[in-house]
């Protein structure tokens, strides 16, 4: 075999390896969702969520955790070794979901998810407390380009989305035991 061959060869064997970095993923504080286990409780809390957006109406608090939840989510899905048996179309799907939702709330698509992740549950901490001018003021963080009273507006009457809705039940049915956990199907 001439020798370009075998070069073509290697180099093509290696591109088949090639590992593709796992997608930005936040860290959140112990309990951030409200039980121990962020992943379920973000996992069941973006299921609900986005089940039925009348869930959420006029709620901006759990409307920000809803898409905290999936920021979150889109990336501990597809980064931590726990879910490694989880369907990937789950997992691409969470990350659709966090796209459509990020553009719906007009937030930089390339905002690191920290960032977001961040925002969004201290807004949410924040307006719960009825400190409302500090929670607006966190919705000016790096990469949210509406005002704060337009992205509250939004946060306040979330939209049915359907990646979110696929992905949150998704999500919630796989980190059960005894659910979908592991099945390659949807």
């Amino acid at each position: 075999m001439p020798f370009y061959r075998t070069a073509l060869l290697i180099c093509l064997a290696l591109a088949a390896c090639a590992v593709t970095p796992p997608p930005d993923t936040a860290t959140v504080p112990f309990a951030a969702f409200g039980t121990m286990d962020n992943d379920v409780a973000a996992a069941n809390l973006a299921g609900w969520a986005f089940a039925d957006p009348a869930r959420t109406a006029n709620d901006p608090v759990d409307g920000a955790r809803a898409v905290a939840a999936v920021d979150f989510l889109a990336g501990e899905l597809s980064s931590n070794p726990r879910w490694v048996m989880m369907s990937p179309f789950t997992k691409q799907d969470m990350l659709q979901a966090r796209s459509e939702l990020r553009q719906l709330l007009g937030i930089v698509a390339n905002t690191p998810s920290q960032v977001v992740t961040n925002a969004l549950l201290q807004f949410a901490d924040q307006w719960q407390a009825d400190r409302r001018r500090v929670a607006l003021q966190i919705l000016t963080a790096p990469g949210f380009t509406q005002p704060p009273e337009q992205t509250l507006r939004v946060l306040s009457n979330l939209p049915f989305n359907r990646a979110a809705n696929i992905a949150g039940m998704n999500a919630s049915n796989q980190v059960f035991p005894g659910g979908e956990f592991g099945r390659a199907g949807r």
